[in-house]
């Protein structure tokens, strides 16, 4: 199993969960097996997704997304993420 991390600041987290979420069947459609979404405490805009794969394969794929991509843009990200690929230990 691969995790996909992806850390980004949003402008509005509420707007941008609406998107994040109308955005599951995609997500599903695309290998996605699980997913979660955490805040920081201290900036509530400052967001870290994770996402869980069968493959690296299916990760990376799903990364590079132009769907995503433009999801992301219409969810108010806020720079380039950071992004990072794990396999559990």
């Amino acid at each position: 199993m691969t995790t996909l991390f992806v850390r980004h600041e949003v402008s509005d987290y509420a707007a941008w969960r609406k998107i994040y979420d109308a955005f599951s069947p995609v997500q599903k459609a695309n290998g996605v097996t699980a997913q979660a979404v955490y805040r920081a405490i201290d900036n509530p805009n400052d967001i870290t997704v994770t996402h869980e794969f069968a493959t690296l394969e299916a990760a990376q794929t799903f990364s590079k997304l132009d769907e995503l991509k433009t999801a992301m843009r219409t969810g108010g990200v806020l720079g380039a993420p950071t992004v990072w690929f794990t396999n559990k230990a």
